[in-house]
């Protein structure tokens, strides 16, 4: 959409992180812990509840010092080859006693074999949630029986002693959680307990039992056995390790979800809808979030280990929660994503070519670096992603006309001059066209009573909060009543969506007036993907009451007082009697267009506007562009009466000038001569971009080769250079990349790619493509996948390789 690089290069073009020109052969070392702003631990400046650690907390551990080997520092493995989904092997132990001489005496209790009947067949997945994971390790959910197997030298009599004992972090203590001891056959504590179900032989059935509130992450598993002959403990075997994870099925979790439609859909559905655009324009896009992919599971837990998270802390969903919208993002902690507002994507990815998270998260994990780019949408999309992961219900939440305050008054101050032309050198608050962040559910025992329920999470680096860059978790109650000295980051994002736009206009003495109080301009609208549904579900009466209403603006004065101009309501007050309506047509990028102006006249006078229009594009973080076309006119009506003031804009005017998301901004200012009244309105529209038709040639089966064909036409009258398309879904197609070379103006190509599905079901398989020229332009298609004859699926990589790219050639290619 660009015909070369701007010179204004965004809100956050300064920023001194760039990826090298080309990729070092080792990874970047890490900066000591200690030297960080002046010693001040990460922790100590995100989570008030961790900042206490001291040198003695030994489970907080050192960093790897090489990132491309890290795993979890409690035994994460980088993704490798992928076992089948038939029963897991019995792990045979080698006997050895607890006195580690490794002799073992007659009559000892050894155990020779562990079943955890971890494949996703077997009962402990199904029952926890998790037989949709790509992995062969048992993963479960805290606070929920599993069961284990225990193989033993001999009969288990009454008189033996077994405890099995879970460690996590590189020095496992009792008193921190991260070393577990369950004596099997006594109560255990806070909610550990293990039980022998039943004895066969050799053969001993135990139902485990793990605490609601237990850490998250990969646990080493292991035996103890206490007899008249002596003692003996299982060597730990990585075939034995458990991944713990957050629970929204269990009543006693503090994450528990009482909705089963929602858990379906906010922890269990891998693919889902992101909405972008402007309010009277709302597009929408399929992001695959993949949470259950081989690998994205090791990756979130290595977002914990980078950062050095302490282990005791990761039980707590805040902590985690908080840590994780400061870890998406690079900015402090060398996170998951660069975030790229500039326009110049050629040194990393573009961030609309992006079709899910899986590709990010696995290239983290594999290199160690951050990716780039990312912007809201997919800070958002990859933190999903993440929380789902870990067992949080999550969903991706799209606030349109989002504020950016930056002086913390809690209102959207827009300066112009004394003929209401914009100053944008003080207008230093913005309005993102939208912005996209994160809901997640949780109770919150930190907060007074009512706080509970559906909590901000934003990854997205605006402002920083404690001195970096996070956001959240907060209450979208407060939210609501504009208690913004609710923890945390209230003030911010109750601007985002309840704050008022201010204009100002420069007097004839240089001072500034309230010429106009715009009461609706921000969060227009809050929306999600519905439940069970690709459809769109407006969630704006969760974060504010209906507009207008007393309680809405009690909310909004209440957050102002708090604010740094606690009396910018005592300057309102004008007649108003000319109505004004903005409208843009409804434009496919590359056609000419019409913006128009309707003004009313309500009083019962004549009135006279002098109008004027002033148009530029805009990023759609509210950074413009200089203005390429305006308009002046006097208009005049008569009482009751209604005249439209139109202005054509040409595709040869604006094509120069277009940024990322194909936006403009319209300022439409008026002054009425009898009344003085003053006419203010920003109108945000955007160019539409066309769809990837993709359709599916054949049947789909687990484990068979199937087709889909992709047509795209362009719908520029220039060449498209560098075409690069993307192709995912979970279950059906690792992440690849398509180079296609160029594409000419107006021209219809169609190609081919054939794919192997490795789990059956309902999927959905996503495309995008990108161009210098062009971007924004995606596809998808449900894919119904048919189980293979007596198999629940396959872990392969035949679907395809996550970090090549290859050259396709075009089956057909069309005119217009």
């Amino acid at each position: 959409m660009m015909d070369g690089p701007r010179s204004d290069v965004g809100r956050w073009g300064g920023n001194p992180w760039q990826p090298p020109t080309t990729p070092s052969p080792e990874p970047e070392p890490e900066p000591e812990r200690h030297s960080r702003r002046g010693g001040r631990s990460f922790w100590a400046r995100c989570c008030g509840c961790c900042s206490c650690r001291n040198a003695a907390d030994d489970d907080w551990g050192p960093e790897p010092s090489d990132s491309r080997d890290r795993g979890s520092s409690s035994g994460t493995r980088r993704p490798g080859s992928r076992g089948s989904v038939s029963h897991r092997p019995i792990s045979w132990g080698s006997g050895v006693n607890a006195a580690g001489d490794g002799t073992i005496r007659e009559g000892m209790l050894v155990v020779t074999g562990v079943d955890l009947m971890s494949s996703r067949s077997d009962q402990n997945r199904r029952e926890h949630h998790t037989d949709e994971y790509e992995y062969d390790e048992l993963i479960v959910r805290r606070g929920q029986p599993f069961h284990v197997l225990l193989v033993l030298s001999r009969t288990y009599e009454s008189s033996d002693r077994i405890t099995l004992e879970l460690l996590i972090g590189n020095n496992p203590e009792v008193g921190k959680g991260t070393h577990v001891i369950i004596p099997v056959g006594k109560g255990g504590s806070g909610g550990w307990k293990a039980q022998v179900v039943k004895t066969n032989g050799q053969n001993l059935n135990l139902r485990v039992h793990t605490s609601p509130n237990a850490i998250i992450g990969k646990f080493q598993f292991t035996v103890r056995t206490q007899s008249d002959a002596g003692e003996f403990q299982l060597p730990f075997d990585p075939r034995n390790e458990i991944y713990i994870l957050f629970n929204p099925w269990c009543p006693e979790d503090i994450v528990y979800v009482d909705h089963e439609d929602w858990r379906q859909e906010y922890v269990l559905n891998e693919s889902g809808r992101i909405y972008y655009g402007t309010e009277a324009q709302i597009g929408e896009r399929t992001w695959n979030y993949g949470q259950f992919d081989h690998g994205v599971l090791d990756a979130c837990l290595y977002i914990l280990d980078r950062r050095g998270m302490p282990y005791g802390g990761r039980g707590d969903p805040v902590s985690v929660s908080r840590v994780i919208s400061a870890m998406v993002n690079s900015l402090d902690d060398n996170g998951v994503l660069i975030g790229n507002w500039s326009g110049d994507y050629s040194r990393g990815t573009n961030p609309s070519a992006w079709v899910g998270s899986v590709e990010i998260l696995l290239s983290y994990l594999r290199t160690g670096y951050s990716v780039p780019y990312g912007q809201c949408w997919v800070f958002a999309g990859v933190t999903t992603t993440v929380l789902r992961c870990l067992g949080l219900a999550t969903r991706t939440v799209t606030n349109f006309n989002s504020a950016h305050d930056t002086d913390t008054s809690l209102t959207m101050d827009i300066y112009f001059d004394e003929n209401m032309k914009p100053l944008e050198h003080l207008n230093h608050d913005s309005v993102w066209n939208f912005h996209v962040w994160n809901d997640c559910w949780m109770k919150r025992p930190d907060l007074p009573s009512g706080f509970d329920g559906w909590q901000v999470v934003d990854a997205t680096p605006q402002e920083t909060s404690s001195g970096i860059f996070c956001c959240g978790p907060c209450s979208v109650e407060s939210i609501k009543n504009g208690l913004v000295y609710m923890k945390y980051d209230t003030p911010f994002i109750f601007a985002e969506v309840n704050s008022d736009k201010v204009y100002w206009q420069r007097q004839d003495d240089g001072s500034f007036k309230i010429v106009y109080v715009e009461e609706k301009a921000i969060g227009t609208l809050i929306v999600t993907k519905a439940i069970g549904s690709n459809m769109r579900e407006d969630i704006t009466y969760l974060y504010k009451h209906p507009e207008g209403s007393d309680a809405e603006r009690k909310a909004v004065e209440t957050a102002a007082a708090h604010g740094s101009k606690p009396n910018v309501y005592a300057n309102r007050g004008s007649a108003e009697d000319v109505a004004m309506q903005v409208e843009a047509q409804d434009a496919v990028m590359g056609q000419d267009l019409n913006v128009s102006v309707m003004l009313t006249n309500q009083s019962s006078s004549p009135r006279t506007v002098k109008l004027h229009l002033y148009l530029s594009v805009t990023y759609y973080t509210g950074v413009t562009g200089t203005i390429f076309k305006e308009t002046k006119k006097e208009v005049a009506l008569a009482p009751g009466a209604s005249d439209r003031v139109t202005m054509p804009v040409a595709y040869k005017e604006y094509r120069p000038h277009l940024v990322d998301q194909g936006a403009m901004l319209l300022n439409v200012s008026g002054h009425v001569k009898e009344s003085g009244q003053v006419l203010a309105k920003q109108h945000t529209f955007r160019l539409r971009t066309p769809d990837l038709s993709l359709t599916l040639l054949g049947a789909a089966v687990v484990g068979q080769e199937c087709e889909v064909q992709i047509v795209f036409k362009n719908p520029l009258p220039v060449t498209l250079t560098n075409v690069v398309f993307r192709l995912e879904g979970s279950g059906l197609q690792r992440p690849k990349i398509l180079n296609v070379g160029d594409i000419g103006g107006n021209e219809t190509v169609t190609l081919r790619q054939t794919f192997v599905p490795v789990r059956p079901g309902p999927r959905q398989l996503i495309a995008s493509l990108d161009s210098p020229q062009l971007s924004q332009v995606h596809g998808v298609i449900q894919v119904d996948v048919a189980p293979a004859s007596g198999d629940r699926g396959l872990f392969s990589d035949a679907g395809g390789n996550s970090h090549l790219g290859e050259t396709i050639p075009m089956a057909s290619r069309g005119g217009a």
